[in-house]
């Protein structure tokens, strides 16, 4: 298959996407498209075909593929990225190649290799990591994230899901609605997206059926009330034999609907619109350069900012205003959402990195505790009372878990009873940090309502998280209902001694062990004939502080299940 000028591709991101040098990319762009076979060669242009065949007001989407393991994800994005010509000649000779080697559809080239390019997703026949890819039409610009369907790489999802417009959710016509649809489905509606293509995938499995893709439809439908989409449409495919992908299938007589490509085109997804914001700005660095410059430096969040504009700076208060706005080309009158910038001031004041700038006339709020939903994603279960770094905007500082108000049920999307969380297990939280922090909720701020927490200890990103409501701000007085609480955590904690780390089950284990224990301390004391009145007092004694007596001897510790190699670091680990 030959280039042509929809096989442009994005500057910059989208080239390190596919993975080419500099050097090839300067190449292919001086020498412009090759002709197709037969066509009239003649004079090329250079800056003709630099040009893109996007024009310069169309939009650009970013949008995701999602669904359980095996409906065909990474095929449905091949099939695309084939059917509007953006696979160069190279790369089809690769696709040749590795079908007969990696390929899962016999002699049919199988396009999910031109996504899956790990070496152990060619031979698993799965996808792991993220990979994303850049496409366009004449009316749009696409990138895609391609994200796994596999229960152990959900956090992976749900990373790809965070920066997306619109998820296209496969759904296998044989299988059906699966528990890892339902999940993704979940976290997708969790991250904020509002629109949604259900695609049903190997119709020509199940003949083309209209009752078996109805029958789907009706059954996507009934989850929907729980998860907030205002967009979804769905649409019958076959991403191995290509119906419904680009053009109508004469397969699907009865499906009257858009295809897959018309609908991307088309879709104009609900999304935050981070310039009406107030003004947002996280400080990311303190630039001084010199003594007689010194600027605040990151990306805006939100609103717009120009010079006279009053500020706040959170959470210590101080109030400035504007001096000046650098962009990367020097200075600027004025910048939004969206633009990198330093910021200088006309007054002296207080803020370093993890700062939040803000509109004088609607300052965030700053509080200490908040509440949120979080997808756990560490292979050890989360608890109540542990000590954590939240991470949210650019601010990193010690926090606690105050307490664990219920997991979500992935059948029925309610909150229920739990002690702990396992991996991949979606709960909702109050967090409870060091000191306040600027917070807003996930449906008025994307980035100021992102948080993700870090084990301390290993530099291991244990769960990420959204805001759903901020706590009222801090007061430094006495101690809260919340602090009383991680209090009695930690003293649950230290009473269960290693035990705290295990699951609900081992620790049950433990009281009963340990009651169990105490019967027999009073069994001895009556036959050592003590008066009865001190038997239950001295069984009780034995009940409440034996436990710290062998926390303090160091007699409580879990068998350590491996011995750890200090020159092997496992995915997520910190070096």
């Amino acid at each position: 298959m030959t280039n042509s000028l929809q096989a442009r591709r994005l500057p910059d991101e989208a080239d390190e996407a596919q993975g080419s040098t500099p050097a090839a990319i300067e190449d292919e762009t001086f020498a412009g498209p090759a002709p197709d076979e037969g066509a009239d060669i003649g004079i090329v242009d250079p800056q003709a075909a630099m040009q893109p065949l996007v024009s310069p007001a169309a939009s650009l989407l970013r949008f995701i593929t999602c669904g359980s393991v095996d409906d065909g994800k990474s095929t449905l994005i091949g099939r695309l990225l084939f059917e509007t010509n953006s696979v160069f000649d190279d790369q089809m000779e690769a696709l040749k190649r590795d079908s007969k080697k990696f390929g899962t559809t016999g002699e049919d080239l199988d396009f999910a290799l031109l996504v899956d390019g790990l070496s152990a997703e060619r031979e698993q026949g799965i996808t792991i990591d993220v990979a994303y890819r850049y496409f366009s039409t004449a009316s749009r610009a696409f990138i895609i994230a391609d994200t796994p369907g596999h229960e152990q790489y959900t956090r992976n999802m749900a990373t790809g899901a965070s920066q997306a417009e619109l998820a296209i959710i496969l759904v296998d016509a044989r299988k059906g609605i699966l528990p890892q649809t339902r999940r993704h489905s979940f976290i997708t509606s969790l991250v904020g997206i509002k629109s949604v293509i259900v695609a049903v995938n190997k119709m020509d499995l199940v003949d083309y059926s209209q009752e078996r893709f109805e029958e789907i439809r009706r059954g996507y439908e009934a989850l929907l009330p729980a998860l907030g989409f205002s967009d979804v449409t769905f649409v019958p495919v076959s991403a191995k034999a290509g119906d419904n992908i680009v053009t109508r299938s004469p397969k699907t007589p009865w499906y009257e609907g858009e295809t897959l490509l018309q609908r991307l085109e088309s879709v104009e997804p609900e999304t935050f619109d981070a310039g009406a914001e107030p003004f947002r700005m996280p400080v990311q660095w303190v630039n001084r350069p010199n003594l007689d410059f010194r600027g605040f430096s990151g990306s805006i969040v939100g609103g717009r900012i120009a010079k006279g504009d009053a500020i706040v700076a959170l959470p210590s208060g101080g109030r400035s205003s504007v001096k000046g706005v650098f962009g990367p080309n020097g200075e600027v009158t004025r910048a939004e959402a969206g633009e990198a910038v330093t910021i200088t001031l006309a007054d002296e004041i207080d803020i370093s990195r993890g700062d939040v700038l803000t509109a004088a006339n609607a300052p965030a709020g700053v509080s200490r505790q908040f509440s949120g939903d979080l997808l756990w994603m560490a292979n050890r279960p989360l608890v109540t009372g542990g000590r954590l770094i939240l991470k949210i905007g650019s601010t990193q500082i010690p926090a606690s878990l105050s307490a664990l108000d219920g997991a979500i049920d992935i059948h029925s999307y309610e909150a229920k009873p739990a002690d702990a969380l396992s991996m991949n297990e979606i709960g909702r939280v109050r967090l409870t940090a060091e000191r306040p922090v600027v917070a807003l909720p996930y449906a008025e701020n994307r980035e100021l309502g992102a948080f993700i927490l870090i084990d301390p200890v290993s530099n291991e990103t244990v769960a990420l998280g959204v805001v759903r409501e901020v706590g009222e701000g801090d007061t430094g007085g006495s101690e809260t209902s919340a602090d009383k609480r991680t209090g009695f955590a930690r003293l649950t904690g230290l009473w269960l001694g290693e035990a705290a780390r295990g699951d609900a089950a081992h620790r049950r284990a433990k009281i009963r062990a340990r009651i169990a224990g105490s019967v027999l301390v009073g069994f001895l004391a009556l036959l050592f004939q003590m008066p009865l009145g001190l038997v239950p007092v001295l069984a009780l004694a034995d009940f409440l502080l034996r436990p710290f007596l062998a926390v303090a001897f160091g007699a409580d510790q879990l068998p350590e299940g491996r011995s750890v190699d200090p020159s092997v670091v496992d995915d997520g680990g910190g070096i």
